[in-house]
């Protein structure tokens, strides 16, 4: 066995003893290796891609400690969390700690106990950290949400770019992630991380197949929210808006109808903020109505569903906040609402911001790439997956595969739009000059000389509503902006011009010029036969996390349930082959998960036989024991009784001696229990 063999053999021991995974999902396995021969890693994956595991079990592996950088307390404390209930030492160093558990964490350092020390990037300003790991025998960083290095990255944070000079000084290799990161990004985090070397770099896709994809214009924004949570009563799911306000409004309307609900933006006291991240891990169900404050520090893998009250801020910062639902792999939702009052918003941030020309036009770019995916024509996914440089087939999962765009030729008609902008001054905004083409002989038109342009009444053909949509796309197809210089008033942009000549035609969708949310429903978790033992195993979960004082999806993650819904194990081997179900979890809720799905106690199974659930070494303890009690009294029941202890038994079988000799040292036999036993243990061992 080669050396490359050998380290994917071991790493795949421990994916399944201690996370309980049968295999590693698509690209880990690769980018583990990396990081476990040390080379300096860049691993681009989708959210719910396993980036976490690609430097957790390689930390379990190599020797010394691994730092891991990470962004938020709340992100710290809940992987800290999940790895300690998988029975991996593990600890943080935060602000968010009490005097006695950040001593806990410095003893289990000096004990050498810890294999995973978590640091926010703030920490590394100060002065006694570096000599901590240097003492502590760094061998490996591990950079997580690592576009927050780069001022092209959609959550810039200055203290990562400390990281640089702590691998200079540590002299040891680096792994960073991220889940998007464009062109621009990644050049970034490669000058910054790696001092401009090429670390081995893997782009391991950004498609989420099991996450539906859904844009509608604004109608009635509220309600079509409502009618979006209605649907999936019960689930838990995030609300995003663009205003610490709406979040409180929005909430109080969910209530009011009878969903829990609970807002979260950076306005809140520390406190309050905790209590709604404890509530959403916690809770099944709840809905957090937030500004983007909130989310990236959650891992919970059970989030249904994710909608955009308001239009996000880049295409990046959609597809991070979509990328919070469905981390478990299982069906999700997502529905985005914009209007042209976001797009206004939105264009404002960016003209208005203190950023260089070349980063407004970058961030402008970025924008029309998310009102593009708004306003598409054909599959979603082949849009976002396209700006991301990849290709895909239509995906069978977005708004527009489910019920294709009804489009028209709108050249003639945004060109009388365009020339409404021109003759006009370039000096209102849509209202005013939907007036002008639809006849309107307000005052306002009246006084500035308007309803005597040759484009007064151009338009009246289309009735104001229509013309609104017109605007709203021709915006989205960044046809004309609003100016920040001009109180917001339209005006064109070098990419209308030559639509306004009848050079380029314009096709637009007919389809939105009549907004509604979609009517979709949401996909089911489970047949309708297992559903009934779903809730049961999702109630013993509550039960159990609520008794551990620890978020449900750290007892077992939904996919989890559904599987032992769907396959119904019936013993704790069973059991040890479900997805998620690792030997420290099987031995601390195998039992009372089987006895749900038995409806009665399981047979008792002696804990070393229980270590060796779902593994080959179980089925040759059970030869072992029952040829041990057949054979107890000799082989004609008359001789003396002898017997191997549990724990014998597991070392033979785990071991499988290959001789006389080797059986008797690994289960310490002695000569009598060797002639009793010997042959037909061997016998045993050496099956097939």
């Amino acid at each position: 066995m080669s050396s490359t063999d050998a380290r994917l053999a071991e790493a795949e021991a421990a994916l399944h003893r201690v996370w309980g995974f049968p295999a590693f999902r698509p690209g880990q396995e690769e980018i583990v290796l990396a990081v476990l021969d040390g080379r300096d890693t860049l691993a681009i994956m989708p959210t719910g891609g396993g980036k976490s595991l690609c430097f957790q079990l390689p930390a379990l592996l190599r020797p010394g400690v691994t730092l891991v950088i990470s962004p938020l307390i709340a992100l710290m404390r809940d992987q800290v969390r999940a790895l300690k209930a998988q029975g991996v030492e593990a600890g943080a160093l935060t602000s968010g700690h009490t005097e006695e558990e950040t001593e806990a964490v410095f003893a289990a350092l000096d004990r050498g106990a810890l294999k995973l020390l978590y640091l926010a990037p703030e920490r590394l300003a100060a002065p006694a950290t570096l000599p901590m790991l240097r003492r502590i025998g760094v061998t490996l960083i591990a950079v997580d949400e690592a576009h927050c290095v780069s001022q092209w990255g959609h959550d810039f944070r200055p203290d990562y770019l400390r990281i640089g000079a702590l691998r200079r000084a540590l002299g040891v290799p680096v792994a960073a992630f991220t889940a998007t990161a464009d062109a621009e990004t990644q050049a970034e985090i490669v000058t910054r991380l790696f001092d401009g070397r090429a670390p081995a770099r893997f782009l391991r896709g950004f498609d989420r197949p099991n996450i539906h994809l859904a844009f509608a214009a604004k109608a009635a924004p509220r309600e079509q929210i409502l009618a979006f949570a209605a649907a999936r009563r019960g689930q838990s799911g995030i609300i995003y808006c663009a205003t610490r306000a709406r979040t409180e409004t929005l909430a109080q309307a969910l209530t009011q109808a009878g969903h829990s609900a609970a807002a979260y933006h950076a306005g809140l006291e520390a406190d309050e903020r905790r209590r709604v991240e404890t509530r959403f891990q916690r809770e099944d169900g709840l809905i957090v109505v937030a500004t983007i404050a909130f989310g990236m520090g959650i891992d919970k893998p059970d989030i249904r569903w994710v909608a955009h009250a308001d239009l996000p801020r880049s295409i990046e910062g959609y597809y991070q906040e979509i990328g919070r639902a469905g981390r478990d792999g299982a069906p999700a939702e997502t529905l985005t609402l914009y209007g042209p009052d976001d797009i206004r918003l939105r264009r404002a941030q960016i003209d208005e911001g203190a950023a260089p020309a070349d980063r407004k036009a970058s961030d402008h770019a970025r924008l029309n790439a998310l009102l593009g995916l708004a306003e598409a024509t054909a599959c979603r996914r082949q849009v976002l997956l396209g700006y991301f440089g990849e290709t895909s087939q239509p995906c069978g999962a977005c708004d527009l595969c489910d019920r294709p765009a009804v489009t028209f030729d709108a050249t003639e008609a945004v060109r009388k739009a365009l020339s409404a902008v021109l003759r006009t001054g370039e000096y209102f905004g849509a209202g005013h000059l939907i007036d002008v083409l639809t006849g309107t002989a307000t005052a306002k038109v009246r006084e500035r000389g308007h309803d005597r342009l040759s484009t007064f009444a151009i338009g009246r053909d289309l009735p104001k509503a229509t013309w609104s949509a017109i605007f709203r796309q021709m915006m989205g197809r960044d046809l004309i902006r609003p100016d920040p210089d001009r109180f917001g008033a339209l005006r064109m942009t070098d990419a209308a011009r030559p639509v306004l000549r009848g050079e380029v035609p314009v096709i637009l969708r007919a389809d939105t010029m009549a907004a509604k949310a979609p009517t979709r429903e949401p996909r089911s978790l489970v047949s309708e036969d297992d559903a009934g033992l779903l809730s049961a195993l999702k109630s013993l979960r509550r039960a159990l996390a609520e008794e551990a004082g620890v978020p449900a999806y750290v007892i077992f993650a939904d996919r989890t349930l559904i599987e032992m819904a769907q396959r119904r194990p019936q013993s704790l081997d069973q059991m040890m082959d479900i997805t998620g179900v690792g030997a420290k979890k099987l031995e601390s809720y195998g039992r009372a998960f089987l006895s749900v799905i038995l409806g009665a106690e399981p047979a008792a199974m002696h804990p070393a036989r229980r270590r060796l659930a779902g593994r080959e070494a179980g089925a040759i303890y059970d030869r072992l024991a029952d040829a041990q009690l057949r054979l107890a009294r000799g082989e004609d029941g008359t001789g003396k009784l002898m017997s191997l202890t549990p724990a014998a038994l597991r070392r033979i079988a785990e071991a499988r001696p290959a001789t006389l000799s080797e059986l008797d040292r690994v289960g310490d036999l002695g000569p009598q229990k060797l002639d009793r036993f010997g042959r037909a243990f061997l016998e045993i061992l050496q099956e097939d």
